[in-house]
């Protein structure tokens, strides 16, 4: 049995090893973002058509995060790892030898496939391998990869495009096979534990959350119905089966329900800024792309500077603290984004640093939050279950945020703002800002009340 400072010792490599993988792994999502443009010119394609490059990869990642974490509560992680990097960059060789369009969709599918035990094993090993006193510097650490790939993505994108095309996106992924050997090395051969997996259970949640996530980004109302009926399905499988896929205790488990129900919300109000920011410059300031890539750097650059402040505030301070400083720097943020809109795009940058900061501290304290109201063996699934509600979260925000642009409301309630082309913007971060202090507002109401920062129960959350 390996004392703690052992298991600490052990989880500082696998941290430092993660991080990178989580460069590779972010900038591989928005990367491709960035070549849809050519890729629908090449193939002659339609811009729905088109958006299943990235589409058809968040379906599979969300649904993949769940599945890696519950995996990882019967078999070693270890060997959950070396099958996901691997099938990770077959499908990056795949893509990469396309010479048709479906051949492109195929390698995003099993990139995701593979990929997404990345954010799995990103919510697993700073538990598994760091107490809880602790815990909150090693979360930081993984919102600094996090942060550097936001921060790097459009500049590697740029050159790989401009020098060699987009299909080499595909080949800089390979580059996450780099760490499988560290991987194998550190991650320990966890006993794998008896039962059988309920593979009905899962595919019943799979299928309706990829249904659900697809209604969402433009599928209708038919995918929603079929979702939510297998979703019911779902819930009575897991109510009736002997080892369900997931077990209905955990939601029974009030805070564990608060926890990834504030971290949902925060999903669909965070995914405002990468969404909505490059539209608001494109349109009201009307700026090409590589400077709205400018414009975006020093937020995500300082997000990867402070990430691991965020957690080492978790340790010492308590969640508690780290969530109200970061609801108020997102506060500040969006009522400054409100207010300057349209007028000014590199004071802008500047008030991204606030919003980014922010969203990276308040990551940091949710997944601590969520991960202290887990016992042992509910670990995997329950934090898997977080990260594919971060994904369904910035699926909602998408299809809301699109809904309100479309309508193209030129209604100025809004007094912060009164500069021409920008109302919309402005008003949609003013009703943001509010929702942050309703949303830590909540979270004080509900684990304000716990004990100090190093303690670690399952019914009382740690600060």
């Amino acid at each position: 049995m390996k004392s703690t400072a052992e298991s600490v010792h052990q989880g500082n490599k696998l941290i430092q090893i993660l991080m990178f993988t989580l460069v590779i792994s972010v900038m591989n999502v928005s990367m491709f973002n960035i070549a849809l443009p050519g890729i629908r010119a090449e193939f002659h394609l339609s811009a729905a058509q088109v958006s299943w490059v990235s589409s058809a990869y968040m379906l599979v990642y969300a649904v993949g995060s769940v599945t890696y974490g519950k995996l990882a509560d019967k078999y070693a992680l270890k060997k959950l790892i070396t099958i996901g990097l691997i099938v990770f960059v077959l499908g990056s060789v795949f893509g990469l030898a396309a010479g048709a369009y479906w051949m492109i969709v195929i390698g995003r599918v099993f990139q995701a496939a593979g990929s997404s035990v990345i954010p799995a094993a990103a919510m697993i090993i700073p538990v598994r391998y760091f107490p809880p006193e602790t815990r909150g510097r090693a979360l930081g650490k993984s919102a600094i990869g996090l942060a550097v790939g936001n921060t790097l993505a459009p500049v590697v994108s740029g050159l790989i495009m401009g020098y060699a095309g987009w299909r080499w996106l595909f080949c800089f992924s390979v580059l996450v096979l780099l760490t499988l050997p560290f991987y194998r090395k550190y991650l320990d051969d966890a006993k794998e534990s008896r039962g059988r997996m309920d593979v009905l259970g899962g595919g019943l949640l799979a299928a309706a959350t990829g249904l659900i996530l697809f209604a969402l980004t433009g599928g209708g109302w038919i995918p929603a119905a079929a979702g939510v009926l297998l979703l019911i399905l779902f819930v009575i499988r897991i109510r009736k089966a002997a080892d369900p896929f997931v077990q209905p205790r955990l939601f029974r488990n009030l805070n564990y329900t608060f926890g990834i129900g504030i971290a949902f919300v925060i999903s669909c109000i965070a995914f405002s800024i990468p969404f909505l920011i490059p539209q608001l410059l494109a349109g009201s300031n009307h700026l090409d792309a590589s400077v709205i890539g400018l414009i975006m750097i020093p937020g995500a650059a300082a997000s990867a500077l402070l990430g691991f402040a965020g957690g080492k505030f978790a340790d010492l301070k308590g969640n508690l603290f780290v969530v109200c400083i970061a609801a108020l720097l997102q506060m500040i943020g969006f009522f400054l984004l409100s207010a300057f809109a349209g007028i000014n795009a590199w004071i802008i940058a500047i008030v991204l640093i606030f919003s980014n900061v922010g969203q990276t501290f308040m990551q940091v304290a949710l997944s601590n939050t969520v991960s202290r109201t887990l016992a042992k063996e509910e670990t995997g699934v329950g934090m898997g279950l977080l990260s594919m509600l971060n994904f369904i979260g910035a699926a909602v925000a998408t299809s809301v945020y699109s809904s309100i642009l479309d309508t193209g409301s030129s209604a100025h309630w809004n007094p912060l703002n009164t500069y021409p082309g920008s109302y919309l913007y402005s008003s949609i971060f003013l009703v943001l800002a509010v929702m942050m202090v309703i949303v830590a507002g909540v979270y004080l109401l509900r684990f304000g009340r716990s004990a100090a920062p190093q303690q670690n129960t399952r019914a009382g959350v740690g600060s």
